[in-house]
């Protein structure tokens, strides 16, 4: 059997809380394993939405393991409060069904802080970033100075750790004319929150070894998504941790060939919060209708997303990234009732065809999409569960995009219900 990661192909926003819902069922353990709470997933579970941020989506439901790995940055004040939001809905989540990685390591206040002065700071990039502290908290990670889950652990040790932190980030809120924190009141905020969190940490890395070999189907959770990678995304309008497959195993403390199966989850046209390149962009009444019919609102922010036909240069280039071995294919619905729709198919650059997603500003600025167009459909595609249900032009377009991109459609999600979508293919094959 095989171990399934589940990796956005676009810029986020994809659909994978719903689909690493549905494959839930058919794993026991569900892990994330890089970026924090600015990933929100949105599940809709008969007349219950929950809306989670830093939680994995295997939360919900009943009997599963859900672990937060290594590679997540963890605000614990978010945290608590996101606990008791879902548990309140009626779900169970206690350090039973959910375990922390010792060694993820936490966003504090000042890191929002930061993050936030950044952003609104004059006459540089605006990234776009939710302001919720993530890219602060893993260049502490980076730098050797972070706070870490255990270390709430070890009172004593503690202290030399916060003062560590705070001589880097009180040289920086100094230039920028900002008030310096209190080494002993943050120390002390943490020990406070230890005895609620503690309890859920354990060295994680240990327990999935011993699942894998008691042959235990793991599903792995991407956040974000494979153009928003720090290495292989639209840098610098990107996240601050990888997104692509191979993060699985390291953010999660597994080893090489721990993922058997890549799916990477796609929407059937595109879209984009934020600023940052985005060549199939439109502006028209057409990426109006999108974004109304798919409601392309952010789960965590509210803003509004931008919206664009489907590229399948951009996605063809995640399946190499990641070794995609299927697609799940999402939102086909939202296409309902285009007479006309357009796929990108190779981009035009300084007047010369280009086949892939160019990495410097300059050139993703530049680009003009090749168009290959399609014959819409005017059936309701909405909570079609078999292929043989959806119109002979939607198939068509479902059998191209799978041409174009290099790998076959594995699901099909025909709505925002777990139980409409179409399996094509198992990833947890046996």
């Amino acid at each position: 059997m095989a171990n399934v990661a589940v990796i956005g192909a676009q810029w986020g926003d994809e659909g994978k809380g719903k689909i690493v819902d549905w494959l839930s069922e058919r794993a026991e353990v569900v892990v994330r394993f890089q970026g924090g709470h600015n990933a929100g997933h949105t599940l809709v579970i008969g007349n219950q939405t929950y809306k989670l941020a830093l939680l994995p989506s295997g939360v919900v439901r009943e009997g599963k393991l859900s672990i937060i790995g290594n590679g997540v940055v963890i605000d614990p004040w978010h945290f608590l409060e996101e606990v008791k939001k879902v548990n309140a809905q009626g779900l169970s989540v206690t350090p039973a069904s959910l375990k922390i990685a010792n060694h993820a390591v936490l966003i504090l206040p000042l890191h929002r802080d930061l993050d936030g002065w950044r952003e609104d700071a004059p006459g540089v990039i605006r990234v776009g970033t939710t302001r919720r502290g993530i890219g602060p908290a893993y260049e502490d990670k980076v730098g050797r100075r972070a706070i870490r889950v255990g270390d709430l652990g070890e009172p004593d040790m503690l202290p030399l750790k916060v003062n560590t932190l705070l001589a880097h980030h009180n040289a920086l809120r100094k230039g920028l004319g900002q008030p310096q924190i209190d080494a002993a009141k943050l120390t002390a905020e943490l020990l406070e929150l230890a005895p609620e969190i503690l309890p859920f940490a354990e060295d994680v890395w240990e327990r999935l070894d011993g699942l894998r070999a008691a042959g235990k189907r793991i599903l792995f959770e991407g956040a974000q998504a494979t153009m928003l990678d720090i290495d292989h995304g639209t840098y610098p309008y990107v996240t601050s941790s990888n997104t692509v497959a191979a993060q699985a195993m390291i953010g999660s403390g597994m080893g090489n060939g721990s993922v058997g199966y890549v799916l990477g989850i796609a929407k059937a046209y595109t879209t984009r919060v934020g600023d940052g390149p985005f060549p199939t962009e439109l502006t028209d009444e057409i990426g109006q209708g999108l974004g109304d019919r798919g409601k392309e609102f952010g789960t965590n922010t509210g803003r509004r997303r931008r919206c664009g036909w489907f590229d399948a240069v951009m996605v063809r280039q995640a399946v190499k990234l990641n070794g995609i071995n299927g697609i799940a294919l999402t939102k086909l619905d939202v296409l309902d009732g285009e007479k006309v729709i357009k796929v990108c198919v190779g981009y035009e650059l300084d007047g010369k065809r280009i086949e892939r997603f160019p990495f410097t500003m300059g050139a993703q600025a530049k680009l003009k999409p090749i168009w290959e167009e399609f014959e819409g459909w005017s059936e309701s595609t909405q909570g079609a569960r078999s292929f043989g249900e959806l119109p002979a032009t939607c198939i068509k377009y479902v059998r191209r995009v799978e041409e174009l991109v290099g790998c076959p459609v594995a699901l099909l999600s025909t709505s925002p219900q777990r139980e409409d979508t179409i399996l094509m293919t198992d990833p947890f094959r046996d």
